[in-house]
């Protein structure tokens, strides 16, 4: 075979459900030949990966819990989760797309001395531990948490360290699929008495991208500019050449903005489809800037996200939310979300909590990034896309226990 020889002669002779270590015979056959392999020219879009929901979430202190639960035992147990760190997800669990909940902190310890533990304290609970003994909190910039004062545990506390942890990742698997990460801008004040968040305006919104490119180089990143080309819109873009298949994207990092409404709007202002900008946002599919898009309940738009998906739009969607599919292990959710062919499946449990039950979100195989079940060759089915090659993992290779 030489470098030119077409794969469309070789595709023809493999059976669809082709077993796994066939695929790696034709693939390490092909590489050593020069030749461009069938995973090299799959689009990021006609792939599906599993994503945690709230990525640095870290379950709060008992007692921060206890003050929760007396007003909303419902919100307590929502509650009552824990990821693994970020590097852990990554290589133990093969997640490929984390959020990040981000609060605009440009002087420093606006959040440092959070009111939970004083209100745990007048309750007469056990002390909570002083969450940030080295002071980080204190210094300028983006912080990490789910609700400000009272389930503020996160296993990265500022932005810049998440990211950190990302590119440090990345630089150590310089061919994985590249990694999605969901910011989420929270200026919510759930209670009046919780520490007011400072506003995402033009100036929080420059400083967040400044904060990122402080981390990863531009070149790094797969920016709408990159997608959109000479194209005058991201949905034309789409049509005329669709997204990048895996040889160009393999170590990339992508973003999206999670927020709708006045945020998103604010970020758009001034930069037509995105021009300029980092991350992608969510927006209807006629809008210039659509390209990917959050659909968060797989049950009741499963045929929108379909539709999406065939479309050529990148989609993310929820398999479980608030720890309710955990505690029946219900899996209802998860499977329509698996079905319906968005790209990121996002969950609380990547791998199960026995306490609960035994329900988990993940691939057969433990396979990190499988062909699309909408979109995807079929003739994949059954490979591991993530290296380039169609290796299935054992489960004990990746998911070593559960917690």
């Amino acid at each position: 075979m030489t470098a030119h020889t077409s794969w469309k002669v070789v595709i023809g002779l493999i059976p669809p459900r082709l077993h796994a270590w066939h695929w790696a015979v034709f693939i390490t056959v092909a590489s050593l030949a020069g030749c461009a392999t069938p995973i090299d020219r799959v689009r990021i879009n006609q792939v599906q990966v599993i994503g945690t929901h709230n990525s640095y979430h870290l379950r709060a202190h008992p007692s921060l819990l206890k003050v929760v639960g007396l007003r909303s035992p419902e919100t307590a147990q929502g509650l009552d989760y824990s990821h693994r760190p970020l590097p852990e997800q990554l290589s133990r669990l093969g997640i490929r797309q984390i959020e990040l909940d981000c609060f605009a902190d440009p002087k420093g310890g606006l959040y440092a001395d959070p009111l939970g533990p004083k209100r745990a304290a007048a309750l007469g609970l056990p002390p909570v531990p002083n969450y940030d003994p080295a002071g980080r909190l204190q210094a300028p910039g983006f912080k990490v948490m789910h609700v400000q004062d009272l389930d503020y545990f996160s296993s990265v506390l500022t932005l810049v360290e998440g990211l950190q942890q990302v590119r440090a990742w990345s630089e150590r698997h310089p061919r994985h699929f590249p990694i999605f990460i969901l910011l989420e801008l929270k200026e919510d004040q759930p209670d009046p008495a919780l520490t007011r968040p400072v506003p995402f305006g033009e100036l929080e919104l420059d400083a967040l991208e400044a904060e990122i490119l402080s981390v990863l180089p531009r070149e790094k990143i797969l920016t709408p500019d990159d997608v959109r080309g000479g194209a005058p819109t991201l949905p034309e873009a789409l049509r005329q050449h669709g997204w990048p298949n895996l040889k160009a994207a393999r170590g990339k990092i992508i973003f999206g903005l999670d927020n709708e409404g006045p945020v998103r709007d604010l970020y758009l202002k001034g930069h037509p489809a995105l021009a300029g900008r980092l991350a992608f946002v969510s927006v209807p599919p006629g809008n210039p800037a659509a390209a990917w898009m959050k659909e968060n309940d797989a049950v009741a738009n499963f045929d929108r996200i379909q539709g999406l998906v065939k479309a050529g739009f990148l989609v993310r969607t929820r398999a479980d939310a608030d720890t309710v599919e955990a505690r029946t292990n219900d899996t209802r959710r998860r499977d329509k979300a698996l079905a319906s062919g968005a790209q990121f499946i996002s969950t609380d449990y990547p791998e199960a909590n026995l306490d609960l039950s035994p329900y988990v979100v993940r691939f057969d195989g433990a396979i990190v990034v499988r062909t699309n079940p909408v979109n995807g060759n079929p003739s994949l089915q059954g490979a591991d896309l993530e290296n380039g090659h169609a290796r299935q993992r054992r489960s004990s290779e990746v998911f070593r226990g559960t917690r």
